[in-house]
C-alpha cells in the first residue's frame, strides 16, 4: 500500500495543479534572468503554478527566472511562453507553499468584498497610473499606490494608514477612510463618479 501512495499523491498533485485558477492581480517587484541582470516587473495574472509578468526585458523560452514580489516573496520558475508585454513562467512549488500561495491569491481576488460598502454592480478598475499623492488631515503628503478604483471609492496600499473616518484627498479627489485591511485602506469618495466615467486611464 505504501508503495502506491507516492505515485498516487504525485498524480493528484498534477491534476490539482492543472485546476489552479489564474487570478488577475497587480503586484510589483523585480525579476532576475540567468545573466544575473535584474529588472522591475508587475504581475498581470498569477496562480500557484504560473505567473504572467509585465516586464521590460523578455526572458527566453526555457530560461530560468527568479521573481521577487513585494507582498509575496521569492519565486523561481522557467519561462514557458512570451506575451506582447512580457512573459510567463511556470513554477513547481512544494505543496505547503503552493497551498499558502493559493490562499493568498484567493485573498487578493476577493479583497474588494472587504473594501467598500458599495453596490457591487459598480465596476472596479486597476488604473495604469497607480501612484498618487495622499494628503492627510494633518497636511502631510505621501506617495501611495492605488490598488483599484470604482465610481464610489478606492483601495490604497500604504504603510501609513489614516484612522477610520479620516478626511483625505487622493490626487485631487476628496474621500473618507471607511475600512482598513492588511497593507492599506479603503476610501469612499465624497462625490461619486458618474456611471461609466472611469476606466484604467482614470487619474484621481
Amino acid at each position: 500500500m505504501a508503495a502506491m501512495t507516492l505515485p498516487l499523491q504525485t498524480l493528484i498533485d498534477q491534476v490539482e495543479g492543472r485546476r489552479f485558477q489564474r487570478v488577475s492581480v497587480v503586484l510589483f517587484g523585480r525579476y532576475m534572468l540567468e545573466s544575473k541582470t535584474e529588472y522591475p516587473c508587475q504581475t498581470i495574472q498569477m496562480s500557484p503554478g504560473d505567473i504572467l509578468l509585465f516586464a521590460p526585458v523578455k526572458a527566453s523560452i526555457g530560461e530560468k527566472v527568479i521573481v521577487y514580489l513585494d507582498q509575496l516573496g521569492r519565486f523561481a520558475g522557467t519561462t514557458a511562453r512570451l506575451a506582447p508585454t512580457g512573459f510567463a513562467i511556470t513554477m513547481n512549488l512544494p505543496p505547503l507553499k503552493r497551498d499558502k500561495l493559493a490562499d493568498q491569491l484567493t485573498w487578493f481576488a476577493t479583497r474588494n468584498v472587504v473594501g467598500l460598502p458599495e453596490d457591487r454592480r459598480h465596476g472596479r478598475f486597476t488604473p495604469l497610473m497607480t501612484r498618487a499623492i495622499l494628503r492627510l488631515e494633518d497636511k502631510r503628503e505621501l506617495i501611495v499606490r492605488i490598488l483599484d478604483i470604482s465610481i464610489s471609492g478606492v483601495a490604497v496600499a500604504t504603510d501609513t494608514i489614516p484612522p477610520l473616518g479620516a478626511q483625505i484627498v487622493l490626487g485631487s479627489t476628496p474621500a473618507t477612510v471607511v475600512r482598513h485591511f492588511s497593507g492599506g485602506f479603503a476610501g469612499e469618495f465624497k462625490i461619486p463618479f458618474a456611471p461609466g466615467s472611469i476606466d484604467e486611464l482614470t487619474r484621481l
